[in-house]
């Protein structure tokens, strides 16, 4: 039910993502399909909030500020094909990674992050776009009112949102109240799957790191305090989003296609 994707690549080392990314920058050049299917890639992280939490499924000894100088190699590094680069706008000295990229045709996204609502507003006047997973990548207590979700929330009518509607990640209730402060016009569903998605329970590797998949086919750590991606597909969504969110087949055509094009430039 996809036909193309963007290969998301999570926090590591610089020189880990290098070397990753230029193998996919290899590989796909060999095959035409992969050409067709990998539209670009996304750069999540290493530039996130390494605070527990916020840091979600990366690993935190990777975690470090952004700066021009590993943003240039890891753009170098996927020879062109960067189409989207989440990070944290508060560790983004000066907003200068963010208007760099945005000014290089890359959509800047928040995420991972806890930015002030000051810190959003001028993260935006230099190019960013986009919020990155709202709901997620964030502590399970936060301040009642004045938190992560409420502030990318509140600016809507400037930021693409994306949610992971699979249930799990944001309870369906839950989603639906945001989608209804939200709206449709500037809000994006994602899959966020791994590359264990539909494999079915059991015990794999993401990144190096070890992940349980259960009967409930959520993909969690090895001891169960959060989770790592999802396992959720194209054809799920559409159901989930007709039989528990109450969508049209005309509003989830624009949340999952329409929207994600036109805020990544495809």
């Amino acid at each position: 039910g996809c036909d193309q994707i963007l290969a998301t690549f999570i926090t590591d080392t610089v020189p880990n993502l290098e070397k990753r990314m230029r193998r996919l920058v290899e590989l796909r050049a060999q095959d035409s399909l992969a050409q067709s299917v990998i539209a670009g890639i996304h750069i999540e992280g290493p530039f996130i909030n390494p605070e527990k939490g916020y840091v979600g499924a990366h690993p935190p000894h990777a975690v470090k500020p952004a700066n021009l100088e590993d943003t240039k190699r890891l753009l170098d590094a996927a020879g062109g094909l960067t189409r989207l680069v989440t990070l944290a706008p508060e560790y983004d000295d000066g907003f200068h990674v963010t208007e760099f990229l945005a000014s290089n045709g890359v959509t800047v996204s928040a995420g991972h992050c806890n930015p002030s609502l000051a810190q959003l507003l001028s993260a935006i006047g230099h190019g960013l776009s986009m919020f990155t997973h709202v709901g997620n990548g964030c502590p399970m207590q936060m301040h009642r009112h004045d938190n992560i979700i409420q502030r990318a929330l509140a600016l809507r009518d400037q930021l693409w949102l994306c949610f992971i509607p699979d249930g799990v990640h944001i309870d369906f209730f839950a989603l639906q109240n945001y989608l209804r402060c939200a709206g449709l016009e500037r809000t994006i569903f994602v899959t966020d799957a791994i590359s264990a998605a539909r494999l079915g329970p059991g015990k794999y590797t993401l990144a190096g790191w070890d992940i349980l998949i259960g009967d409930d086919l959520v993909a969690r750590s090895p001891d169960g305090s959060h989770f790592v991606g999802s396992t959720v597909t194209i054809p799920r969504i559409l159901s989930n989003g007709q039989q528990s969110l109450g969508l049209s087949k005309a509003d989830l055509a624009l949340l999952l296609d329409t929207n994600p094009r036109k805020a990544v430039g495809l």
